[in-house]
C-alpha cells in the first residue's frame, strides 16, 4: 500500500481489507499464570461452563496465534468496520506542535453503540446463541458495554439484562434509555434482585456501586439460570482477542499514511480497548517491524497499573469469579465517582498486566480535569467529541507530544479514540462549570 499525498488526513480501508482473523497474543507470550478456582487450584475449562459457552472458553485458553472470525460475525462487523484512522492536523496546530511531531487517532465510535465494545459484543452474542443460550447478563460502567451488548442482542435475537453501576446510572440516563430501546432490561446496581446486591445495600445503602459489584450481580443471575450466560466487556482473554481488529486495521492504515508510530496510546480500565490497539503492535515489534512504545493511560483516581499490586485477585466484589494474576487495587476497592465510568475497575486484563510487569508495556495516570481540558481542545479542533474514557488517551498523547517538541525529537503518535461522548454532555457541563474535582489515589488528596 502507498499514499503519495502528504496532505492526506483520513485513511480509510475498504471493506475487503478488514481482517478476517483475531490475533491471540498468548501465542507470543511466556506461559501465563493459571486462573485459580475457589480452592486455590488451577481452574479447569469445565468450571467456566456454568456462565460461558464452549467456543469462548476455548478462546480463553488457546495459544493458537490467529482465530478465524465466523462469517456471520464478519457480516455484522462489516456494517461498521473497518473504522477510520485520521491525522489530527487541526489538533496539532492547536497545540502548537512543530512539523516533526505528528498525531494520528483510530476512531471506534462509528457504530450505533458509540464505542469499540461492539467488536466483542457481537461475537459473544453469536457464540452464546450457537450454544443454545437465550439470555445474557452483564455489567456496565459508563454504559458503552451495556449499549453494545444490547445492540448485539437485538441483532442476534438474545435477551439482555444489564446491571449498571449506580453512579453511572444516575449520571447517564440516556445510556439507560439507549439500552432499553434495544430491548435490554437495565438495573441500577446494586439491586435487591441478588443476594450480593441485598447484602451490600444493607451495609451501605448509599453506595455509588462499582464494576466489581455489578459483575457479581450479573454472574449470580447467570450461574443460577440454565438458559442464561454471563458476558463480560473487558479483562478476559477472549474479549481482548476480539478487540485486536483495531490494531490490525491501524497497522494497514499507518502504512497508507506512510508512517510508523513511535508511541501507541490507549485509555485503560479493564484493558480491552488499549490491548486491542496495542497487542498487534506488540507482535509487530516482535517481528522487528516496529520500535513503538506501548502506553496505557488510566485515571489517577483508579490507577490500577501504576498504583496497584501485581498479584492474584478476584474479578468481582463477591469473589464469584476465578482468581486472576493481575494488577489490582483490591476487589473490594470503591473508586471515586469520576465521569469516566468505564475506567472505574479495580483490576486489569491478566494478559496486559503480565506485559506491564515484564516491562513490555508502559502505563501512566492522568487527572480527570486535564483529560476534559484536552478533550475539549481536541473537540474544537477536530469536530469530534470524545468519550471521557477516551480523553485519557488524548491527555497522555498531549504529554508525549509536548515532551517530544521540547526535546526536538521526531515523534509520531497513534492513539485510540475508543468512543464518542454524545451521552456524556453532563460531564462536560460539570467541567465547564468548574464542578469536577481531581482525586489522586496514591496521595489520597484532591485538587
Amino acid at each position: 500500500m502507498s499514499c503519495n499525498d502528504t496532505h492526506k488526513t483520513r485513511f480509510v480501508l475498504e471493506e475487503k481489507d478488514m481482517p478476517t482473523a483475531w490475533y491471540n497474543v498468548q501465542a507470543d507470550m511466556p506461559e501465563m499464570p493459571p486462573y485459580l478456582d475457589g480452592a486455590g487450584e488451577p481452574a479447569r475449562p469445565e468450571q467456566l461452563a456454568a456462565i460461558f459457552p464452549p467456543a469462548l472458553i476455548e478462546q480463553e485458553m488457546t495459544k493458537e496465534r490467529y482465530i478465524d472470525i465466523p462469517g456471520a460475525v464478519l457480516d455484522i462487523l462489516r456494517t461498521f468496520r473497518p473504522s477510520p484512522l485520521t491525522r489530527a492536523r487541526m489538533f496539532e496546530q492547536a497545540l502548537g506542535l512543530p512539523d516533526n511531531v505528528k498525531i494520528y487517532y483510530k476512531y471506534e465510535g462509528i457504530n450505533a453503540s458509540g464505542s469499540h465494545k461492539a467488536n466483542s459484543a457481537i461475537p459473544q452474542a453469536y457464540y452464546n446463541k450457537q450454544a443454545g443460550i437465550t439470555k445474557l447478563t452483564t455489567e456496565t460502567g459508563a454504559g458503552q458495554w451495556g449499549s453494545a451488548l444490547s445492540m448485539a442482542g437485538s441483532q442476534l435475537g438474545m435477551d439482555i439484562e444489564v446491571f449498571m453501576v449506580g453512579v453511572s446510572y444516575d449520571q447517564k440516563p440516556y445510556r439507560r434509555i439507549f439500552m432499553e430501546n434495544y430491548g435490554a432490561k437495565v438495573h441500577r446496581s446494586p439491586t435487591n434482585l441478588t443476594n450480593v446486591g441485598r447484602a451490600v445495600l444493607e451495609t451501605d445503602p448509599d453506595t455509588p456501586g462499582t464494576l466489581g459489584l455489578a459483575i457479581s450481580e450479573a454472574v449470580e443471575i447467570a450461574a443460577t439460570n440454565p438458559d442464561t450466560n454471563y458476558s463480560l466487556g473487558s479483562v478476559l482473554n477472549h474479549v481482548i482477542l476480539h478487540q485486536t481488529l483495531i490494531g490490525q486495521e491501524a497497522i494497514l492504515q499507518m502504512e497508507l499514511a506512510e508512517a510508523e508510530p513511535d508511541i501507541v496510546i490507549g485509555c485503560c480500565g479493564g484493558g480491552s480497548n488499549f490491548s486491542g490497539l496495542a497487542f498487534p503492535y506488540y507482535k509487530r515489534r516482535l517481528d522487528g517491524k516496529s520500535k513503538a512504545r506501548l502506553l496505557a493511560a488510566e485515571p489517577k483516581s483508579c490507577p490500577t497499573l501504576t498504583g496497584g499490586e501485581y498479584r492474584y485477585d478476584y474479578g468481582d466484589e463477591a469473589k464469584m469469579t476465578p482468581q486472576m494474576m493481575m494488577y489490582t487495587l483490591g476487589h473490594d476497592f470503591v473508586p471515586p465517582g469520576i465521569h469516566a465510568g468505564g475506567l472505574r475497575y479495580h483490576g486489569d486484563s491478566p494478559l496486559l498486566s503480565a506485559l506491564v510487569h515484564s516491562g513490555d508495556i508502559e502505563a501512566t495516570a492522568v487527572y480527570q480535569t486535564d483529560c476534559f481540558k484536552y478533550a475539549l481542545m481536541f473537540s474544537r479542533a477536530e469536530a469530534m467529541l470524545p468519550a471521557p474514557e477516551s480523553s485519557h488517551a488524548i491527555a497522555a498523547a498531549v504529554q508525549e507530544a509536548r515532551a517530544a517538541a521540547e526535546e526536538g525529537r521526531d515523534c509520531t503518535i497513534l492513539f485510540g479514540l475508543s468512543g464518542h461522548g454524545f451521552f456524556d454532555l453532563a460531564a462536560y457541563d460539570a467541567y465547564n462549570q468548574g464542578k469536577l474535582q481531581d482525586f489522586d489515589f496514591k496521595t489520597g488528596t484532591t485538587r
